[in-house]
């Protein structure tokens, strides 16, 4: 391919350079190949112990469009891109990722919802997967400057829709419950532009969304930024629509099992968030 011999002598050697690449070229992919780029950002483990095959159904891909992914970037092939992840894994990882690569789950497949046992302990793998993850990414800078941009906010929106709307009813209880004052963009009547239109100079919005992207939070987000008003992002990868929006992002990989996705780790750092929130306030976090 004419693009992959010209980036032959640029291929990403380690996973930072991957995921800088991935970055640089967010919305230059075709849709599909940006598709695999949302899955290898959002699952990095899955991508270092699975096949070719495991990935594509995982990522809802054919294997082709993997391996034009792979040779899109410059690799020989795919055993020579997932050599980068499985250098990310090397390490005090490593024994996590022999854990991982285990078969007694497949997150994923539909035989892990046989059973209510299945469905249990493959919940609990996937928050166990997700919270080791993002114990070690999450950036603590941006989770202080997160912090302190909410403490000086007169008020909070906060726009969180489908499978993310149960982070955001929490996140508005939490706020009030520390004493900021908080609206959850509801869409009540289909009001949800006139809705972040009443937000005034001095208010955020605090927005929550992840891989299916809800149009109507990247909506609320493009809405608010145009207007002025800050927008703080909790969401899965540098990719996100709401990403480049955000005056400060927060990611969080979320494993899936089956079509659910585990919302453990984002509520993590949603309480995390609203309890740092309420002591710098001077106030108790209920």
């Amino acid at each position: 391919m004419k693009t992959a011999g010209k980036r032959a002598s640029k291929v990403p050697r380690d996973y930072e350079a991957l995921r800088t690449e991935l970055v640089d070229r967010a919305g230059k992919f075709p849709k599909r190949l940006e598709q695999v780029a949302r899955y290898f950002l959002n699952h990095p483990e899955e991508v270092a112990i699975n096949t070719l095959v495991r990935l594509a159904e995982q990522a809802e891909v054919p294997p082709a469009t993997i391996t034009r992914f792979t040779k899109e970037l410059g690799f020989a092939g795919f055993a020579e891109l997932q050599g980068v992840f499985r250098e990310r894994l090397l390490g005090p990882r490593l024994p996590y990722a022999a854990r991982m690569a285990e078969p007694r789950m497949q997150p994923g497949s539909s035989a892990d919802l046989d059973e209510p046992k299945q469905v249990f302990g493959g919940f609990i793998e996937a928050a166990v997967q997700s919270l080791l993850r993002i114990e070690e990414a999450l950036d603590r800078k941006q989770l202080d400057a997160f912090v302190d941009a909410l403490a000086k906010s007169d008020s909070v929106y906060v726009a969180a829709a489908r499978g993310a709307f149960g982070l955001g009813a929490y996140a508005v209880y939490g706020l009030s419950n520390v004493g900021k004052r908080a609206h959850l963009v509801d869409n009540l009547g289909a009001m949800r532009r006139l809705q972040v239109a009443a937000m005034r100079p001095g208010e955020a919005l605090w927005v929550m969304t992840f891989d299916d992207y809800t149009p109507e939070t990247v909506e609320a987000a493009k809405l608010a930024a145009k207007q002025g008003n800050p927008v703080l992002a909790i969401t899965d990868n540098e990719l996100s629509p709401v990403a480049k929006l955000a005056k400060h992002v927060l990611y969080v990989n979320e494993a899936r099992l089956g079509h659910f996705r585990s919302q453990v780790p984002a509520m993590v750092v949603c309480q995390a968030i609203i309890v740092s929130l309420g002591r710098r306030l001077g106030l108790p976090a209920k």
